[in-house]
């Protein structure tokens, strides 16, 4: 006689349980999962042996020349500053007695007068400024104290035509020629002092 089984479906009872225990390996599984993961990880470190670098600073020297000036180039220097300076006085006094003539505050007689005198003081400035002149051992100067010669030779050669000018039979043509002359050699003259003295001073 055959078993009767009240069970129509036995396998109904089995698959509680092996969902049960796939829900406990899961939950096994997950714990050790986080288990792992609350340990510490240990990271391997690499000591690098950091080398000190010694930088070595060299003193800096910083080397000062200080150029003296020998004391003969110096007074060659203040004695042409002092000839500028009583060129540019002169050469004031000139266009002063050259514009009271122009503007008839001066006889002829005294224009005449003070137009020789202009040419008696610049003569005497020529042989002041000529001699004795820059150090002979210093043979730049020497070169440009050449050039300021042949200059206040041709402001003197300027004040003997402002003379002729005054005395022409002209409307005043040639004394303003004259005039114009001698104040472009006057500048030329005082620039040209004033570059020498710089640039010997700073040489």
């Amino acid at each position: 006689m055959d078993n009767f089984n009240s069970d129509p479906k036995p396998g109904r009872l089995i698959l509680p349980l092996v969902l049960i225990g796939m829900i406990a390996t899961t939950y096994t599984f997950i714990n050790r999962v986080a288990t792992q993961n609350d340990l510490e990880i240990i990271d391997e470190n690499i000591s690098t042996e950091e080398t000190a670098v010694e930088t070595i600073e060299e003193p800096t020297t910083t080397s000062t020349t200080t150029t003296t000036i020998p004391e003969d180039v110096v007074s060659y220097l203040e004695e042409i500053t002092g000839e500028k300076i009583q060129a540019i006085e002169l050469g004031k006094k000139v266009l002063e007695t050259n514009q009271r003539w122009d503007d008839k505050v001066t006889t002829y007689q005294e224009a005449q007068q003070e137009f020789q005198k202009f040419i008696d003081d610049f003569a005497n400035f020529v042989g002041v400024f000529t001699e004795p002149g820059p150090p002979a051992s210093q043979s730049s100067l020497v070169s440009t104290h050449d050039e300021l010669i042949i200059l206040v030779n041709l402001i003197y050669e300027d004040t003997l035509e402002l003379l002729e000018g005054l005395t022409a039979p002209d409307t005043g043509e040639r004394r303003a020629a004259a005039l114009d002359s001698f104040n472009s050699n006057l500048d030329l003259f005082i620039e040209r002092v004033e570059q020498i003295v710089a640039s010997t001073a700073s040489s």
